[in-house]
């Protein structure tokens, strides 16, 4: 593995011979740090890996990845070296959509599938319509005020704001540019959730995700709006560590019998 590979993920958890990989993709503007503390919540033997991406945390000075396509190319190939442990992906926003691509790529690429499919408040890939970033920063920023974040107050502070809005801006037009590609569905069963409250991509709009998939479909909703995991988090790392101990207890016993993934 090699330094830039590395850069890509922030390990909690199980390091050292996990049971299973959870690997989180934050939201546009988002850090390794929005799934601070997951691994403690989160089955015995279970190592997160929170995707870094440049032009933030600890990778600042790394060029910013505009496009959906690149950054899901660069994502699959740092991925490969821990293809030997089972593997589960959790996205919220725009990293549901990298999640989506991500795992598209490594089964087609590299036969290696992920357990699970876990995408969050993001409209399906397929019956998305792309569309212009905002022109300027200050309806830019209020786009992202509006979203209702905990991490979006440090865009009240002008230095802070300074720093951070060409990443911001990188990553909205990442999102915006991305939608309208076929319906090619992942291999592994796959979980929508939503906040019941989000006006932008509500359970109804989150449904369209069972088209994507040619396992099992399961959608969950929350109370809250877009940012519904910050005040559900609990809820929500219970309902996925549900799922990992079953994906878990299934590989095992595939395992066992000469199976496995793929």
């Amino acid at each position: 593995m090699t330094d830039a590979d590395s850069a890509w993920f922030h390990h909690s958890g199980t390091t050292v011979n996990p049971d299973l990989r959870l690997v989180c993709f934050p939201h546009a503007g988002g850090t390794p740090n929005s799934f601070r503390g997951w691994a403690q919540r989160l089955p015995a033997g279970t190592g997160v890996l929170a995707v870094c991406y440049p032009g933030r945390h600890k990778r600042l000075a790394d060029p910013l990845v505009h496009g959906m396509e690149d950054m899901a190319d660069r994502i699959s190939e740092a991925l490969l070296p821990y293809a030997d442990t089972p593997l589960a992906f959790f996205g919220h926003s725009m990293g549901a959509g990298i999640a989506y691509e991500v795992a598209l790529r490594l089964e087609q690429r590299a036969g290696v599938r992920p357990l699970r499919l876990f995408v969050s408040a993001f409209r399906a890939p397929h019956v998305r319509v792309a569309s212009d970033a905002p022109a300027d920063d200050s309806t830019l920023v209020e786009e992202l005020r509006a979203l209702g974040s905990s991490s979006m107050a440090a865009l009240d502070h002008p230095d802070v704001l300074r720093l951070v809005l060409p990443t911001l801006r990188a990553d909205m037009g990442l999102v915006a540019a991305y939608g309208s590609r076929p319906a090619d569905r992942v291999g592994c069963p796959l979980v929508a959730y939503a906040g019941d409250q989000d006006r932008g991509c509500g359970p109804d709009t989150m449904r369209a995700w069972s088209q994507l998939t040619a396992a099992r479909f399961e959608q969950r909703t929350f109370a809250g709006g877009h940012f519904y995991l910050e005040p559900r988090e609990a809820e929500l790392l219970a309902d996925l560590s549900g799922h990992i101990g079953d994906d878990l207890r299934l590989w095992h016993a595939l395992a066992a019998t000469g199976g496995g993934r793929g």
